[in-house]
């Protein structure tokens, strides 16, 4: 309870809906039950009559002696996988009760006659997010696997959980996020982070870190990853395995990668002019340190967008150093909000700009729930019986230590990014401003190779290619990886996991064309980009030591916490 007491307060907006979604969704239901009271009854008859079928069927059952599963002809649900919820007659009449119960729930929820797209949408969302929370499993009583594991415990399994629910609590200031790694497993710079290198720039907003050749020789050209600051650069760099930095530094590039500042409230006023005047910067440093007039850049996910950003901004001013842009996982046309669609509405939006305006800061614990619920079942849920009920440790996965590794986003930042950006879609309409400019999406005319995931979340690949189809780039190329927005880019070709496709479709039609005509090629895309970037290079010269520097990488600002 104590530990509970320090949570910071916040605006009702980022805590649940508006009152708009309640009425709209109470109207819906209303207009329904005036127009087609049928169609009302005839639901919960249905609800009704499923339910007591399904208790006088378990009762008939029980009584004969066996009780098991009815024929489930839905997916494999891994919520349900002890055998107990197909043998045991108590945990498989709560198990049949929920899947009614949930299904009953949706037919209700789109019943609604609601013409908004937007609304339905929501509606959708949290309506799978309630019956995502109600699930028997995240309950003690009706978790078979660890009311198991108490037994055999003989209760120290729900010890342990208390401990690790008061750790969780306590770490993150008295907010309920559950751990998803141990954080003990991994030092930074040693186990993770670990590729050799030296930070040979620092500002205020960043680290620049150049990288030590491993090649006696290396391309003319360098390069240059700009990656997100909503989390650490070292998503690139995990292990020496599936480590992209290290791997683009065997393929013999000059290689520097900004390590961002993890924000407090004196970087408040720090706007999207700030990061884009450090893309300049930055760019500047690496002509000062390779003396070379062109550089190759890459974007990640928003660095990606920020670099789009950049590259218009330089367009205009005619600023061509900049030879090619790669983007990883990019959205630059927010026209569709995807999965982002409940948390980009003016409820929500109102309620982060009332935050940033008490605090300064959106907060990483805000922003790691939010993300964290576009996956309930495997970011939360999940998470939180084995931690909590089961009473297990976190595993010691890099992946998911990266993951726990958030930032905060400066105040302006993230409401010029929202607004702007998300909501009114300026850069892809009207344009955006930009340090005195309004840039556009056609402004960006360099070549441009983009990444996308079959399967990402945060960044629909249909939305990242829209993007890129409307840059005024005549040599433009795209990439489709298998699985997600992480998995899909940190897939190294050793481990052959992943396929990608390529398509001659081009851009006149829509995603869809390019997708008929796309050819799947098995393995990482790492090589096939690595042939394109080198195209775009120039030859090779003899390698570049980056020197004593400001200190070896990852640097400093790569080991603040919020």
């Amino acid at each position: 309870m104590r530990a509970l007491t320090q949570r910071r307060s916040h605006t009702p907006g980022v805590e649940g809906p508006g009152p708009d979604l309640y009425v709209n969704a109470t109207s819906a239901w209303l207009k329904l039950l005036a127009e087609q009271p049928s169609r009302i009854l005839e639901q919960q008859v249905s609800y009704w009559g499923e339910t007591l079928r399904h208790f006088a069927e378990a009762q008939s059952a029980l009584a004969g002696g066996n009780l098991t599963a009815p024929p489930d002809d839905g997916p494999a649900d891994r919520r349900f996988a002890n055998p107990l919820w197909q043998t045991h007659p108590f945990f498989n009449f709560i198990k049949r009760q929920y899947q009614i119960n949930a299904d009953a729930l949706q037919r209700a929820a789109s019943d609604l006659d609601i013409e908004d797209m937007t609304e339905r949408r929501r509606i959708d969302w949290f309506t799978r997010q309630i019956i995502d929370m109600m699930a028997p499993t995240n309950f003690l009583a009706t978790n078979p696997d660890a009311l198991e594991k108490a037994i055999e415990t003989e209760g120290e399994s729900l010890v342990r959980g208390l401990d690790n629910l008061v750790r969780d609590v306590e770490m993150h200031g008295g907010e309920m996020i559950v751990s998803l790694s141990d954080r003990d497993a991994f030092r930074i710079g040693e186990n993770i982070a670990a590729t050799p290198g030296t930070v040979v720039a620092r500002a205020p907003l960043y680290e620049l870190i150049q990288y030590r050749p491993t090649t006696a020789q290396v391309h003319k050209t360098p390069v240059v990853i700009f990656p997100p600051w909503i989390n650490k650069f070292y998503i690139l760099d995990l292990k020496p395995q599936n480590s992209l930095i290290k791997w683009i530094v065997d393929q013999g590039f000059t290689l520097f990668v900004v390590a961002w500042k993890n924000p407090d409230v004196s970087y408040a006023a720090t706007g999207m002019d700030d990061y884009v005047g450090s893309y300049l910067e930055i760019m500047d440093r690496i002509q000062d340190l390779t003396g070379e007039d062109r550089l190759n850049a890459v974007g990640y996910c928003i660095a990606g967008t920020t670099l789009s950003l950049t590259l218009a901004l330089m367009k205009q001013r005619g600023d061509n150093r900049v030879n090619s842009a790669t983007f990883f996982t990019t959205l630059t046309d927010f026209s569709d909000q995807g999965e982002f669609t409940t948390f980009l509405q003016e409820d929500f939006v109102s309620g982060i700009e009332t935050e940033v305006r008490d605090y300064g800061i959106l907060p990483s614990t805000l922003m790691q729930r939010t993300f964290s619920f576009l996956r309930a079942n495997d970011l939360v849920w999940a998470p939180a019986i084995r931690s909590y009920m089961l009473g297990e440790a976190p595993p010691a996965f890099d992946l998911l230590f990266w993951n726990g590794d958030s930032t905060n986003l400066p105040g302006r930042m993230a409401m010029e990014y929202l607004r702007g950006l998300c909501q009114q879609n300026a850069f892809a309409r009207d344009g955006f401003p930009v340090l005195g400019q309004m840039v556009r999406l056609s402004d960006v005319t360099l070549p441009v190779c983009a990444i996308a995931c079959e399967t990402d979340h945060i960044a629909p690949w249909k939305d990242s290619w829209r993007g890129i189809a409307q840059m005024g780039s005549r040599d433009r190329s795209f990439i489709l990886s298998e699985s997600g927005h992480i998995a899909g880019i940190i897939n190294p070709p050793s481990k052959k996991k992943y396929g990608h496709y390529t398509s001659d479709a081009g851009f006149d039609g829509d995603s869809a064309a390019w997708l008929a005509g796309a050819e799947k090629h098995e393995g990482s895309w790492w090589g096939r980009w690595g042939e394109w970037l080198a195209g775009r290079s120039g030859p090779m010269v003899p390698a570049r030591d980056p020197g004593e520097g400001f200190g070896p990488a990852p640097g400093e600002y790569v080991h603040e916490r919020p």
